[in-house]
């Protein structure tokens, strides 16, 4: 019986708007309905969902401190639950299958969110997220801080959302209601969208000094965002506030679900291109244009200094005893693949270098990957690519051919096995999370864990796996973290994080700060991998 599909269906649907900011103090209500919409992509008018009918949802503006009630009315297609991405909130309202009844069609559910961190955070599904993500469910959260110095001086701030869609025949790509698919490497899109908009235009005026709050809400994609030299860029913030010392940056690499705060200098008149660079080609995520008079009052000097931030300084001495101790725990990021057809193959190759062949099963030399019978990837079409631009006007440089982890610095930036990937569902393609010490995997994790605890976790990277892959590592609102080290070299700039990159290859030790009882989730943040079972849930007692 074929799998039946989410609707595709975009006529007689309310057009998208643009976000809102919605600015709310302390102990304010405010609603959000989540509702398919017709979105324009270039020549295309395509079914999504929404937030509050824009994409992304309203931006929820809040201060350090102060708490909001969110009542959440779902009209999707689906049950639904909205996970606050990054806040330390009480458990019942983290918005997992675990803190709560999922909100069948038609129904609501209130949330009451604490919001005790300055930064910038987001709010996504947490069931089916590989779904409503990819569809448009998601807006950002800008917690402004109560100390007036906690920035540096700016003459303006913007919120922008990185994320890519998957258009096919003028549609979203389809999905099954019942299974996740794309699960090997996640569903990388071929449009672009900043801000929900594959062609977004900016304006800024000469000398203005411009924050840019950066949240990654891609189901897979690596962004590296960079400018071009008619602008400089410092970075001052990470997921959860403000960086140990801040730096002037050529460019910022987010994984999904990671937010970045960068400000930027707009130095003369002209045309500044904000790119997304990977090691084979540029796209351009937006154009800004530069002119009119100089921005009032000049902030250049103030940008020149470089600040430190004495609490994070403090935190380094904090966290020195840590370095040299051994884990409290380790897991190990796997891959387990069982294509099927290997009975009777007479050669394998690798869907990612399909000039690597043998005559038995084996790994690739140059990506670790498991090889797949030689027959199963000529059927699937070979190796190609998506056609990243899809012609919406997103620059593209010369074709991605596969490289050696280390030549891409640990990260799948595209889409390497096309056919092959979309082939891959939780029945063939196993993500495993695996403590090192138990052997226990994903759901079998159980670890405890009390209020006050500072744990020190290994997350190591397997090479000794079917497909060797970056994974953005998720801890919920139990607590923060900083990372301590990659690869033993301690980390040289801390900031408070709630997702880590963790590349191919690579072992991060990070140090979470356990604040908030609770059954609490960690998992991947590639939506495909979590939701083919890459995640377990820990106790923490009060």
């Amino acid at each position: 019986m074929a799998a039946k599909h989410f609707s595709t269906e975009a006529t007689g649907l309310p057009a998208a708007g643009t976000p809102d900011v919605l600015e709310l103090s302390d102990g304010d209500a405010v609603d959000l309905r989540i509702a398919p919409v017709a979105k324009q992509l270039g020549d295309d008018t395509v079914r999504m969902l929404a937030y509050n009918g824009s994409i992304p949802g309203p931006t929820l503006k809040v201060p350090e401190g102060s708490e909001a009630i969110v009542n959440v009315t779902n009209e999707g297609d689906l049950e639904a639950t909205v996970h606050w991405h990054g806040l330390r909130l009480e458990n019942r309202y983290d918005g997992t299958h675990e803190t709560q009844a999922p909100i069948q069609v038609g129904d609501s559910f209130a949330y009451r969110i604490e919001f005790p961190d300055p930064g910038v955070y987001w709010y996504h599904p947490h069931i089916r997220e590989d779904y409503g993500q990819e569809l448009g469910l998601y807006g950002n959260i800008l917690v402004t801080p109560t100390d007036p110095d906690y920035w540096p001086p700016v003459n303006r701030e913007i919120l922008l959302t990185l994320d890519d869609i998957l258009i096919e025949d003028g549609k979203v790509a389809s999905f099954s209601e019942s299974e996740t698919s794309y699960v090997a490497m996640g569903r990388f899109g071929n449009v672009l969208l900043v801000s929900g908009e594959p062609e977004l235009t900016l304006t800024a005026q000469p000398g203005e000094v411009v924050r840019f709050y950066l949240t990654n809400t891609a189901n897979t994609r690596v962004f590296r965002v960079a400018l071009n030299e008619a602008a400089r860029m410092k970075l001052v913030g990470g997921d959860s506030g403000h960086y140990e010392h801040e730096q002037f940056v050529e460019d910022v690499v987010l994984a999904p679900s990671e937010r970045v705060v960068v400000d930027v200098l707009f130095e003369e008149p002209g045309e500044v291109t904000l790119e997304h660079r990977t090691p084979d080609r540029s796209y351009r995520l937006a154009d800004i244009t530069v002119s009119g008079e100089p921005a009032e009052p000049s902030l250049r000097e103030q940008y020149e200094a470089l600040r430190s931030n004495p609490d994070m300084v403090a935190e380094r001495k904090r966290i020195e005893p840590y370095l040299a101790a051994g884990p409290d725990k380790t897991v190990a990021f796997v891959a387990e693949m069982d294509m099927g057809g290997s009975e009777g193959a007479t050669s394998f190759a690798c869907p990612m270098h399909p000039e690597v062949v043998s005559e038995k099963p084996d790994r690739c030399p140059k990506c670790g990957m498991k090889l797949l019978p030689a027959r199963m990837i000529a059927e699937s079409g070979g190796h190609e690519g998506h056609g990243h631009g899809h012609g919406h006007g997103h620059g593209q440089g010369h074709g991605h051919h596969g490289h050696s982890p280390a030549a891409t610095d640990g990260i799948e930036w595209e889409d390497d096995m096309v056919e092959v990937n979309r082939m891959t569902t939780p029945a063939n393609m196993r993500w495993l999370i695996v403590d090192r010490t138990t052997g226990a995997e994903n759901h079998a994790i159980d670890w405890r864990f009390k209020v006050g605890d500072q744990v020190k976790l290994r997350l190591v990277n397997e090479m000794d796996s079917d497909h060797p892959m970056h994974h953005p590592f998720h801890v919920h609102g139990a607590g923060r973290f900083l990372v301590l080290s990659r690869n033993d070299v301690p980390e040289s700039n801390l900031v408070w994080k709630d997702t880590v990159l963790v590349r191919t290859g690579e072992t991060v030790d990070i140090l979470l700060d356990v604040s908030n009882p609770g059954v609490w989730m960690a998992h991947c943040h590639i939506a495909e991998h979590h939701e083919s079972g890459m995640m377990f849930s820990f106790n923490v007692d009060p």
